[in-house]
This record gives C-alpha cells, sequence and structure tokens, in this order.
C-alpha cells in the first residue's frame, strides 16, 4: 500500500502547511479534523497501538474493513503511540514542537497525569492550538464523568422536546450533538488559529459537548427567562408555526411541509382549496395557525392524501410553496440535486476499490477542498511519520520493543 503524504493536498487548499494531530477518539474531535483535513490541513491520527479508535469498529464492514471509519480517517495519516510510556511522549511533544494543532478528548486531567498537559504542550510549541473536547468540558462538578454525545442530546433540552407529545423524550438515531459539537470545534480551532496571527501564541480550546446542542436548538433559554415557557413535545409539527407536518400521499409516500413565511401559508391554503381560512384572524401569525394546526392538517394533509407524490410536488412547486420529499438514503442517493452538487461523491481506496461517502462539507470558488484518500489502517504511516521527525530504524524498534508503538 502506497502511503499518502502531505505533498498530494492540492496546493490551493486554503489549510495547507497546516498540521494537526487527531488525539481524540470516537466522533466529535475525529470529525472536527476531518472536517480540516478536507481543505488542507495535514492531519495525523495518533492511535494507542492496542486499542485503536472504536469509530473503526462502529458499523457495518466490508471485508473486516469498518465503513465508518473509511469517511472519518479521510485525508488523515495514521500512527500508533503509546502517551502513558516516556518514548510515547518524548514522541508526542517532538510532533507537537512541528504542528499547529492538538485535538483530544480525553477526560480533564489524563494529560496531565502523563506530563503532557498545556504547561509541557506549550513549552514545545507556544505556538500550538489545543482543542480540548470533552463531554462537559474542563471544570466544573461534571467535568471529571464520561461523556457522550447521547448525553448532551438528553441535557440540552433536545430530547425531551424531540417525539410525539404523547410518547417519550427521543434521542437521535445517530451522532446529532458530537456532529454539531464537530462542527463547533473546527469553527473554534480557526477562530483560534486567527488569534495566533494577530498575537503570535497559541491557546487552549475548551469544547464542551452539552453546549454547542444548546446553542442549536435556539431561544429556549431566553424564552424560560423571560416568560417562563417550556416548550412542549409537539411531534412533527411547530409551535411558532402552521401547517408544518409530514403528511401520507395517495401512493403511500411522505412529504414535509413548511409554511415558515406568512405568504407560503397563504399560497399552501390556496392550492389546497381552502382560501377561506388566509381569512381567519388567527391565519395572520405563526403563532395563532400553530394554535390551530388540527384545522390547518385537516385540509392539507386531507388534500396531499388524495393524490400521488409527484404530482403534490408539481402541485406545490408551481405554487411556489415548500414540499419536500421525506428521503430514506437510497433516495438520497438517487436524488438529481444531491447528484448535480456531488454531495455524495466517489473515492478510490486502496483496500477497498470505489466508494462512496459525503464530500467536503461546502464549496470554495478559488480555494475548494478535496477528499484525498479515505480512511488508512491502524498505525499505517507510523514509521515515515517518525522517519519525517528524524529518528533512525534503530530507534523507532527501541520505541516498538519500549511499547509506545
Amino acid at each position: 500500500m502506497t502511503a499518502p503524504t502531505p505533498a498530494t493536498a492540492p496546493a490551493t487548499a486554503p489549510l495547507t502547511g497546516l498540521r494537526v494531530l487527531d488525539l481524540a477518539t470516537l466522533f466529535a474531535g475525529p470529525l472536527a479534523a476531518t472536517m480540516l483535513g478536507d481543505f488542507g490541513a495535514e492531519v495525523i491520527k495518533v492511535e494507542h497501538p492496542h486499542r485503536p479508535d472504536p469509530s473503526r469498529g462502529h458499523g457495518p464492514a466490508k471485508d473486516g474493513v469498518g465503513l465508518w471509519w473509511k469517511l472519518l480517517g479521510r485525508n488523515k495519516r495514521t500512527m500508533t503511540l503509546d502517551l502513558s510510556t516516556r518514548g510515547g511522549r518524548d514522541i508526542l511533544l517532538a510532533l507537537a514542537a512541528e504542528s499547529d494543532v492538538i485535538i483530544e478528548n480525553f477526560r480533564p486531567g489524563t494529560l496531565e497525569k502523563w506530563n503532557l498537559g498545556w504547561n509541557e504542550l506549550s513549552a514545545a510549541n507556544p505556538r500550538l492550538v489545543l482543542a480540548r473536547v470533552t463531554g462537559f468540558g474542563q471544570f466544573g462538578p461534571y467535568s471529571h464523568r464520561p461523556g457522550f454525545g447521547t448525553l448532551a442530546e438528553a441535557m440540552s433540552g433536545f430530547a425531551v422536546i424531540t417525539g410525539e407529545p404523547d410518547g417519550p423524550p427521543t434521542l437521535p438515531p445517530f451522532g446529532l450533538a458530537d456532529s454539531i459539537a464537530a462542527l463547533s470545534t473546527a469553527y473554534a480551532v480557526m477562530t483560534a488559529l486567527a488569534g495566533r496571527d494577530r498575537t503570535g501564541r497559541g491557546q487552549v480550546v475548551d469544547l464542551a459537548i452539552i453546549e454547542p446542542i444548546l446553542m442549536a436548538i435556539g431561544p429556549h433559554p431566553i424564552w424560560y427567562d423571560q416568560l417562563g415557557y417550556v416548550q412542549p413535545r409537539t411531534g412533527n409539527r411547530s409551535s411558532n408555526n402552521a401547517p408544518r407536518n409530514t403528511y401520507r400521499t395517495a401512493d403511500g409516500r411522505w412529504l414535509a411541509v413548511s409554511t415558515s413565511a406568512q405568504s407560503v401559508a397563504e399560497r399552501v391554503m390556496q392550492l389546497v382549496g381552502r382560501p377561506e381560512l388566509i381569512d381567519e384572524p388567527w391565519f395572520a401569525t405563526g403563532t395563532g395557525r400553530a394554535a390551530h394546526a388540527d384545522v390547518l392538517d385537516e385540509a392539507v394533509g386531507g388534500w396531499i392524501a388524495a393524490h400521488g407524490r409527484d404530482e403534490v410536488i408539481t402541485a406545490f412547486e408551481k405554487a411556489e410553496a415548500a414540499v419536500a420529499p421525506v428521503y430514506d438514503i437510497r433516495d438520497v442517493m438517487a436524488d438529481p440535486q444531491y447528484r448535480a452538487l456531488d454531495t455524495v461523491t466517489e473515492v478510490q481506496d486502496d483496500e477497498l476499490g470505489p466508494l462512496r461517502m459525503q464530500n467536503v462539507l461546502f464549496r470554495l470558488s478559488e480555494t475548494p477542498g478535496a477528499i484525498r484518500w479515505a480512511g488508512r489502517p491502524h498505525g499505517a504511516d507510523t514509521e515515515e511519520i517518525l522517519t519525517g521527525l528524524g529518528l533512525s530504524g534503530p530507534e523507532i524498534s527501541r520505541l516498538r520493543e519500549g511499547g509506545a508503538l
């Protein structure tokens, strides 16, 4: 297998020349590193010699190769290193001296226990940015607890407002909080790097997974602070506007309708043959319509139930009203808009051959990102990376014998 090198990053990629050490596991921290690698950063994935990132074993595998890792590990070189050993510590400090960013998600105090805390890392490289991604942050009464995205989804207020009114709080069937935290971490890292450009000094990013998802749910804190208002579970309905729901078509398909704008709500009523509802006093505001969601759902749902999916979509588009089909992944892969955007793109992989995965997150007109390779095997680039640090073959062998690799 040919080892990819940083030189394979496009010269125009905006983060070319930036080196990131990914010490994190599972999703929030590693996904943030993936996002940086997508735009040219050289990302080195550092894993324990005997306990690789658990994401390698999450979900379905093909020929013994974890497919989730192919996405999460893309654009990363991989090496093994036991940070709890003296040799591992020395190698990490040497890597830190030549890096711009470290992303880690150990419990607070773990790096310090290994004499690899901020004091030691910043002494090795005063320009280093250390992103610390944990469930609850670096301080406070819960900081010592193990934290996962599921706990953040529960504690943020997300789960309690998700689900049907007469059902239980509902957790998402994917890493929602971790994904939001990953986006936030990538943003935080770039903000810290911008600060470094001004001051010449690196700094610590303290990101608690419970916080970004709380920001994502919107104005709930200020609603409660000012009005004592606690949003209930409303299923697919909204407490801010109506009609807003999923509706089943005559051919058994599902469509989502949203009417956040007043003009759209009026066009939907015209379309479904209930224009008299527009003249109701309560129809003039989103909250007023939400209070009469039963009436509006009956009107919209009844009309949609009498027509096929394609007919409904065509009619809504002609009326300039907002509608979308409810997709599963098969629909996503076949959708012409996703295809036009190349949202799911093909990547050539040394282990599995051609495979399809999500493309880079956004398009830049002058300095685009790229997927250079999919996730690589555990420790595949260890020797190359250590040789790049100037270590000789015998020195690498001694590190292996000492358990550092």
